[in-house]
């Protein structure tokens, strides 16, 4: 007789990593900071708003911002100003307390439309000023998602939001537990991945050019380190992005947005 399954077993380490995870984002909370940041953020019906700090001339410039959002601010004197920011903070008189925001899964935001698409992944790529360069280059070249990992990558703050400078909430934002997982899940939905590495024999423009039509991944590694083995390993092709000189090199926010111009220039001409 088969024995019935206890439902008290012990779930497995991983189980309860994940699910701890979960509930931690859940129950986590975001100071942005500065005018930009923090209207986007008031305008974005998704965002989920929990306490607003402003000085009076903020209140005054975000007027039409707080009317959208239906959220009262507190204001506050600019000399003691009352959010608990980092005392580095350049917030511009204005901060508001949010809800990370939820963007779903990468099935949901990079399917192909048309048999177009355009992401950019992540490598443990933990600045968040690079992070929100890179969301904000996303954005205006019109990527599906940038995706990053859970660990070892920079998470919503309000120095990423910053950079970001509103493309926070607009430009989905995915980090995932397993890179490659989530790489092997974008090439099973037509996604040619190319691993940008400055030893690659051919560059991304060459690389772009011999390409059907099709999404397409960019895949960037933190600066130093590149790309990790089991990252370039999945990666469809690898391809560098051409330089003048012998020594020439780009910070990987730049990188990212010379790399998502060409991307997009090669799929109109394709």
């Amino acid at each position: 007789m088969l024995r019935r399954r206890d439902s008290r077993m012990k779930k497995p380490a991983w189980v309860i990593d994940k699910e701890k995870t979960r509930r931690d984002e859940r129950a986590a909370t975001v100071w942005l900071f500065g005018l930009h940041a923090v209207g986007d953020a008031l305008r974005n019906p998704a965002r989920k708003k929990l306490r607003l700090v402003l000085t009076r001339n903020a209140a005054d410039r975000l007027g039409s911002a707080i009317a959208e959002s239906s959220i009262t601010p507190e204001i506050s004197d600019p000399r003691n100003f009352a959010a608990p920011l980092d005392p580095g903070s350049v917030h511009q008189g204005a901060a508001l307390e949010v809800r990370p925001l939820d963007w779903g899964d990468a099935r949901a935001c990079c399917l192909p439309r048309d048999g177009r698409g355009l992401v950019v992944l992540l490598d443990r790529v933990s600045d968040p000023h690079n992070v929100g360069a890179i969301l904000r280059s996303a954005e205006v070249f019109g990527a599906n998602a940038v995706i990053a990992t859970q660990r070892h990558a920079a998470p919503e703050t309000g120095a990423l939001a910053k950079t970001a400078s509103g493309a926070l909430e607009r430009q989905p934002y995915l980090r995932v537990r397993n890179l490659s997982e989530e790489m092997t899940q974008l090439q099973e939905m037509g996604y040619v991945l190319i691993g940008l590495d400055g030893e690659a024999p051919q560059t991304l423009d060459a690389t772009l050019a011999g390409l059907p039509p099709g999404p397409v991944g960019l895949v960037l590694g933190a600066e130093g380190p590149g790309l990790r083995d089991k990252t370039r390993e999945t990666c469809d092709l690898v391809a560098r992005l051409p330089a003048a000189g012998a020594f020439g090199s780009l910070n990987v926010s730049n990188a990212a947005a010379v790399a998502l111009y060409a991307a997009r220039h090669a799929a109109r001409a394709r």
